[in-house]
């Protein structure tokens, strides 16, 4: 987790609110496993409703241009859902992968669209949850030049659910 990333320090901010326990993970210490390094996630976040989660937070805008029919973007790298799987594998079975996406809210009209919102400086979020196994078997590939991919725009909106829903 970096805290001068402002998605990160988002979420983290709204974890602390809603009283959810947590550990930041420090990005700056990489993980070697099995000679291969890992990309870091951001939270170990315990939850009562079902296995403690590994976060990693995905941070985009949404709705600066067309707060009513804006499109979630919800791209990845293939990096952070390898990563992520692996992450998973080395906590065992208690766990779970979940990327969550932080949205930028142009203002409070384009935040009306997500059901968590989190007011953060004075800036408007909205943030969802995707869990790892479920976006990887959904998605398709967006750029080869950067390695992404991303999950359709219907699709997604199957997937995603508010934050609050995981914990």
């Amino acid at each position: 987790m970096n805290r001068k990333v402002t998605y990160e320090a988002c979420f983290e901010d709204y974890l602390r609110s809603a009283g959810v326990p947590y550990v930041a993970v420090d990005e700056a210490k990489k993980a070697l496993f099995a000679g291969v390094q890992l990309k870091s996630f951001d939270f170990v976040v315990y939850s009562s409703s079902g296995p403690n989660l590994l976060v990693d937070v995905k941070g985009r805008r949404f709705g600066a241009r067309r707060p009513r029919g804006g499109h979630l973007e919800n791209w990845a790298t293939r990096d952070d859902l390898g990563s992520l799987a692996r992450w998973e594998e080395v906590f065992g079975s208690g766990f779970a992968g979940l990327l969550v996406f932080c949205y930028h809210c142009g203002g409070p009209e384009a935040a009306g669209r997500f059901e968590v919102v989190h007011l953060f400086r004075g800036e408007y979020y909205g943030l969802l949850g995707v869990c790892r196994n479920r976006y990887a078997e959904s998605c398709r590939p967006r750029s080869a030049a950067w390695d992404t991919v991303s999950v359709p725009a219907a699709v997604f909106r199957e997937l995603a659910r508010p934050v609050a829903a995981f914990f």
